[in-house]
Order: structure tokens, then C-alpha cells, then sequence
């Protein structure tokens, strides 16, 4: 019988409404079963481990995937998969850094989370656990399913660095427009194998060292000068990730590439990445992206803002810059970018 460890961070599904008042109160985990008695029918063992105070997901910072990570590498040997209950608001952020903090990883770390909280009768917190639960679970002879970390969310399963939400009122609250499901689950779980990430050879670390001295500036038509330049000179910043039109197109004006190419210039990493949530950025392309590319902008290919963010404050954490910076973010770490759009 595999083992699982359910790890509970906080978020919507961990929640039970009291009935008289209505108030919503956290499920104290140690008594998941009596909450979704479904679990006695999963052929697992499951312990869990919670942090010491329930993080709504909006709060999540450094420090939790920080924590994240040691409690998964604590347990690592002796647990065969791994289930993290999370808020969904930055699930798809959680996933992406710990994609990157989790090295030569060959079990299944899946997050979840819900909707409406576990207590409610129209929740969808149980399925996404018991389903969850189930892939972290599954083998075929010695080899987990799914190696790597993913989101469980709505009978999909998606890779998590390649993942962001974009509804907050249904069920289906994820997406992943650049990449493949994993699995879907239907009557049965079905897994799409051509899609999942093979196991490595390396051993099993973690390195979550992260430095978050970077900026995000979305450009829109009719910006002003100063909030740009304003973006590009913050004190002791290492990058800024622009966020672009289209397939990574700006404006052409002669003060805006003339910022940039100053930025650059004065040592800060830019990188270009495009506000559309499908397609990629091709630097070049057209006219207005070859000032970018003249400025020195690193494209961002088709990663999602969320893998962007988590990839950058790793590789800045891990002590990287300039041209070996340029090469790893572009390089296909743990799948979060299609390297041939490069």
C-alpha cells in the first residue's frame, strides 16, 4: 500500500461552515475522515501535517514555499507521493516555484484546493482531494505516474508551472493553453503519458534558495514616461519582466527603447513577456518588437507569468546573471517552456 502525506497550507478548502452562525471556521485536518469518509475506501495510507497557522493563499510568500519544500524533503523518503491543500487564488504560483525549489524529482507533489469550502454540500473540495489523492498514489511497477509537481483541479490535472487561474466563480477555475492536460478523470483516471515529464537520473534535493528583487511592468497604450522609468531605476532591483502585447510588442517610442536600452545598460535583466495567456513571444517578429530584441530583452517563449516569476527569482537566488542567466531562463528547466519557439 503506497503512502501519502496531505499537506494542509490553508485556503477555501480547508474551511467547515458552522450552522448557526454561518461563520467559517478551519477543519482541524488530523479529522479529515470524518469530512470526507471516502478516503477509508483509497487504497493508500494517508498522514497529514499542517502549518502551524493557516495561510489564506493571498498571504503566501517566500518563506511558505520555503517551508513547503523542507516539510516535502523531510518526508520525502518515506512517503511515496505528496498532496498540498492550497489556496487557489496563488496555486499556480506555489506550483511554479516549487517546481523549481524540488530537484530530481520522481513522485507525484499535487496541489489542489477548491471553490467552496469542504463543509458546504455543493463543494467540489472532495472530489479534487480524492482524485488528488489517488494520482499522488499511483505507480505502475517502481515508477510514479506523474513524476513532477502539478495542479489537480476539476477532473483535470495540469503541469503546474505551466498553469494559471483564470475564473474565480466556477469549478474550473485553471487553464493551461501552451500545454497538454496530464490527466483527466472521468470513470476512470486517464493519463496522458506522452505529456508527462520523464523521470531524471539525479538524486532527489532541494534548493530554495529565491531572491525576490524583481518587478512586473505591464505596458498599455497611453503609459506615461516617468511610470516606466519609474519601474526600470528602483533601487537595488535585478529584473524587470515586461509584459508586452501581442507576441511581444511595444511601442516604438524613441523614449521608451531609450529607458530600456539605459536599464540594460546599467546591469538590470529584462524580460519580455506577453500579456496574452496563449501563444508565445517571438522578439523580432515584427518592427515593434526589434527594438526590444536591440535593448537586450530576454524572450519569455510561451511561460506563463506565474513560471516567469518563480523561474527569475530562482535563477537570481541561485546567483546567476548575465549571458548564463539569459541561457537557463530560456532552456527548458522542468518543462515550463516550449524551447523550439525559442
Amino acid at each position: 500500500m503506497k503512502r501519502v502525506l496531505l499537506i494542509y497550507t490553508g485556503g477555501t478548502i480547508g474551511m467547515m461552515q458552522e450552522a448557526e452562525s454561518g461563520t467559517l471556521s478551519p477543519v482541524d485536518f488530523a479529522e479529515l475522515g470524518q469530512y470526507i469518509p471516502e478516503l477509508n475506501q483509497i487504497e493508500a495510507e494517508i498522514d497529514t501535517v499542517a502549518f502551524e497557522k493557516p495561510l489564506d493563499s493571498s498571504n503566501m510568500d517566500l518563506s511558505h514555499w520555503q517551508n513547503l519544500a523542507a516539510i516535502i524533503e523531510q518526508n520525502y523518503h518515506q512517503y511515496d507521493g505528496f498532496v498540498v491543500l492550497h489556496g487557489s487564488d496563488t496555486m499556480a504560483f506555489t506550483a511554479a516555484a516549487l517546481s523549481f525549489m524540488l530537484n530530481g524529482l520522481s513522485k507525484a507533489v499535487v496541489i489542489t484546493g477548491s471553490q467552496l469550502p469542504i463543509g458546504r454540500v455543493r463543494t467540489d473540495g472532495k472530489e479534487n482531494v480524492i482524485t488528488a489523492i489517488e494520482i499522488a498514489a499511483a505507480y505502475r511497477g517502481e515508477r510514479a505516474m506523474v513524476p513532477e509537481v502539478c495542479i489537480y483541479f476539476e477532473y483535470q490535472l495540469y503541469r503546474g508551472n505551466r498553469t494559471f487561474k483564470y475564473n474565480a466563480e466556477q469549478f474550473q477555475a485553471f487553464r493551461s493553453p501552451n500545454y497538454p492536460v496530464l490527466a483527466e478523470a472521468g470513470v476512470h483516471i486517464k493519463y496522458n503519458e506522452n505529456a508527462i515529464r520523464q523521470i531524471r537520473s539525479e538524486s532527489f534535493f532541494v534548493d530554495d534558495r529565491m531572491d525576490n528583487r524583481i518587478a512586473v511592468l505591464t505596458l498599455f497604450p497611453g503609459i506615461s514616461r516617468h511610470i516606466v522609468e519609474a519601474a526600470l531605476s528602483v533601487k537595488d532591483n535585478k529584473l524587470v519582466i515586461v509584459r508586452t502585447f501581442g507576441s511581444g510588442n511595444a511601442m516604438s517610442h524613441s523614449w521608451f527603447l531609450d529607458a530600456l536600452q539605459q536599464a540594460h545598460d546599467n546591469g538590470l535583466i529584462l524580460i519580455n513577456l506577453s500579456q496574452c495567456r496563449a501563444g508565445a513571444v517571438q522578439q523580432g517578429r515584427y518592427a515593434t518588437s526589434r527594438g526590444l530584441d536591440k535593448a537586450g530583452l530576454i524572450s519569455a517563449g510561451d511561460m506563463v507569468l506565474e513560471a516567469a516569476i518563480a523561474k527569475s527569482m530562482h535563477l537570481l537566488g541561485v546567483g546567476h546573471s548575465g549571458e548564463n542567466f539569459k541561457k537557463l531562463f530560456q532552456a527548458n528547466l522542468r518543462g515550463e517552456i516550449t524551447e523550439w519557439r525559442q
